[in-house]
């Protein structure tokens, strides 16, 4: 069974009772990790399970091993798996060939779309879950955010349900956390709501780093090779973590794949993305940039694009003593490129 972000809530139920293997992908993160919780909670109480891609790399028999063995006080279990690609593709081609059913599996794989091989695997069974996720738009999350607020008894305007998803770069799961501080400072409930006001948005909530990143972010894709330098010497000043300027490029570049699939075959950019910033999906302040890079990246270099910052972010996470080194040469590849 294959689903996306679109259709996934109204096949969890159906999954749960059919399924035994959940596998999660996308440039999505965060919405895949918010499905494998969903999934987790509907399997009801069980002991938690948590192994890595890598570690099933290095022993491809230990997720059928895990699924099938008894926990110690005869309690459910549902195994976790925190993949990277195709890491545990010998892992999930083992599991399948085991007899027994065994526990619930669980997957969230990082850098895979529903190509992998994994997906490749599961997506024509019918006791497996693939799930693919991409980036969703500004105005989606806004939505999720203020129905989540309102299941916790904080009541959010249109435009502070925006504020939030801005501040945690669109991602769910830091917007929920957000949210939980948020109805703790106002002593909030379903029993009793309380509304929210920028003021205490300003109280409690915190600012994302992707807000010192984006002038970095802009400068390479924009093509500013000159910026690069200076651009990167702040980033080391201030402690900005290499993979999380990764991952801010990335979700650029997802913007970016978004933004290029609706604009078809059109030639003008700028009238598109003054359409784009009037329905409120492109935030204001960055429709010029993001004009600007959608002029350079389309079609088959865009492709190229999000696999370049892929294979960065695989360096990054492999050998992060020369992290800083490889960081510099990525960025100045990728904003040479821009320029051209």
């Amino acid at each position: 069974m294959k689903v996306t972000q679109k259709n996934f809530s109204a096949s969890a139920a159906r999954a749960v009772n059919d399924c035994r293997i959940f596998y999660f992908c996308g440039p999505d993160e965060s919405g895949a990790s918010d499905a494998a919780a969903k999934i987790a909670g509907m399997l009801g109480e069980a002991e938690k399970v948590d192994l890595s891609g890598a570690e099933l790399k290095r022993d491809p028999v230990r997720l059928a091993d895990e699924a099938r063995s008894v926990s110690l006080f005869g309690d459910r279990r549902i195994i976790h798996v925190r993949a990277t690609g195709d890491d545990a593709h010998d892992a999930v081609e083992t599991l399948l060939q085991s007899p027994v059913d065994g526990w619930p599996v669980v997957i969230v794989a990082s850098s895979a779309t529903d190509k992998s091989r994994i997906a490749k695997l599961l997506e024509s069974r019918a006791d497996a879950l693939v799930g693919m996720f991409h980036p969703p738009d500004l105005k989606s999350v806004a939505s999720a955010i203020r129905s989540s607020a309102d299941a916790m008894g904080v009541r959010m305007t249109d435009e502070l349900s925006e504020r939030v998803a801005r501040a945690t770069a669109l991602d769910t799961r830091m917007a929920r956390s957000e949210l939980e501080k948020i109805a703790l400072y106002l002593d909030a409930s379903p029993q009793a709501p309380r509304t929210a006001t920028a003021t205490d948005l300003d109280e409690v909530c915190a600012v994302s780093e992707d807000d010192g990143m984006m002038p970095l972010v802009n400068a390479v894709l924009g093509g500013e090779v000159r910026r690069i330098p200076a651009e990167l010497s702040r980033m080391r000043e201030q402690g900005m973590n290499p993979v999380g300027l990764v991952l801010a490029l990335e979700r650029r570049a997802g913007q970016l794949v978004q933004l290029a699939g609706r604009l078809g075959e059109r030639g003008d950019v700028n009238a598109f993305m003054q359409q784009e910033s009037d329905a409120r999906r492109v935030f204001f302040r960055d429709r010029a940039d993001l004009t600007q890079q959608l002029k350079r990246w389309r079609g088959p270099r865009l492709v190229r694009l999000c696999q370049r910052l892929v294979q960065l972010h695989r360096v990054l996470i492999a050998d992060n003593r020369n992290g800083e080194l490889a960081l510099a040469q990525g960025l100045a590849e990728i904003a040479r490129a821009a320029a051209r």
